[in-house]
């Protein structure tokens, strides 16, 4: 098995489990590796450290001591994720809740389609009865269901949660 980091265009991080590197090319010329936070297929590789397993070897702790005081220097052409401010791993949580809350919205609300302003308007106006909905919406009419108080918010639902969840 093969873990490797992926980042895909709009620099969203994530792993993929791949069989081999083959299997890996082998997937991503077909399309079929994507992000799962927008479901962009141009995805590249990080570079990664890998795993070796050793056993129970110590270092030589002068090696350790040194190597703790060693600063890498930067890869040429690498690109860089996030700022530098911010650690990895808050990315990779922030994503997780966002992923977490499309996941919460989408297991808790009724797909009315196209149908959203229309059906928004009859919550509002008491012709319906009132419940949680999602759908789609032009902007023209997401700014007219605003100008109307109806409280609306745009949320980016990933290619990959769109169909059936495994």
């Amino acid at each position: 098995m093969k873990v490797l980091s992926l980042q895909c265009s709009q620099t969203h991080n994530f792993e993929g489990w791949f069989g081999s590197e083959e299997d890996y090319q082998s997937q991503r010329a077909r399309g079929l590796v994507s992000c799962p936070l927008c479901g962009d297929a141009e995805v590249s590789k990080l570079p990664s450290a890998p795993r070796l397993n050793l056993g129970a070897v110590e270092p030589m702790k002068s090696q350790a001591s040194n190597m703790a005081a060693v600063e890498a220097p930067p890869i040429s052409g690498a690109v860089q994720a996030t700022p530098p401010s911010v650690p990895p791993m808050a990315v990779h949580r922030m994503q997780a809740a966002l992923l977490d809350a499309v996941k919460h919205v989408l297991a808790n609300t009724e797909d009315v389609g196209t149908q959203f302003a229309d059906e928004a308007r009859k919550m509002h106006y008491g012709e319906a009865e009132e419940r949680s909905i999602r759908g789609q919406a032009t902007r023209e009419e997401a700014e007219s269901l605003m100008e109307e108080g109806i409280e609306v918010m745009s949320l980016p639902i990933p290619e990959s949660l769109k169909g059936p969840l495994q």
